[in-house]
C-alpha cells in the first residue's frame, strides 16, 4: 500500500482487533497470519497486500477495507447470515455505480475488445441491475 496512512489503519486495526480478540495471537491466528505480521500491521509498518485481505477477514471487514481505511475511509463491516453465506452490510460508497461500470469496461475491453460502445453500456445497465436486484447496490446510487 504505498503512499497510504498505514498510521490511520494501525489504529483501527488495533481498535478493532481489540473489540474482536483477547489477543494479537488469536487475531493472527483467525486470520491466517503470523503474529509478526499482526504486529507490523498495528505498529503502521507495511506489508504485503494478501495480509491486509486476511486481516480483513479476520476483523469481520469486507476485502479492500484495510487499504480503504489507509486511504483515509472507512471499512465495510460484514455480516454472516444464518446459513453461512457473508452478506454485506449497507454501506453508500460514493461513486460505486460509476466504479462498477469502469471496471466492467475495462473488463470487457479486455476480454472481448470486439463489443460496440453500445453493446458495453448495455452490458454496464445490466450489470448494475442485477446488482440491484441482488440488494448488493442501493436502487440509487449516490
Amino acid at each position: 500500500m504505498p503512499d497510504r496512512d498505514l498510521e490511520r489503519l494501525a489504529k483501527a486495526v488495533k481498535a478493532r482487533r481489540l473489540e474482536r480478540y483477547p489477543s494479537r495471537r488469536e487475531a493472527a491466528i483467525a486470520a491466517g497470519v503470523s503474529k509478526d505480521t499482526f504486529q507490523r500491521i498495528e505498529e503502521g509498518q507495511p506489508v504485503r497486500d494478501v495480509s491486509y485481505v486476511k486481516v480483513d477477514r479476520a476483523l469481520g471487514w469486507a476485502p479492500g477495507s484495510c487499504d480503504e481505511i489507509a486511504q483515509g475511509g472507512e471499512p465495510v463491516p460484514v455480516q454472516m447470515s444464518e446459513d453461512g453465506d457473508v452478506m454485506y452490510a449497507t454501506v453508500p460508497i460514493t461513486g460505486l455505480t460509476e466504479k462498477i461500470e469502469r471496471a466492467v469496461t475495462d473488463a470487457t475491453m479486455a476480454v472481448t475488445p470486439d463489443l460496440t460502445v453500445r453493446e458495453i453500456k448495455a452490458l454496464n445497465s445490466r450489470v448494475i441491475e442485477e446488482l440491484q436486484r441482488q440488494g448488493v447496490l442501493p436502487e440509487t446510487d449516490q
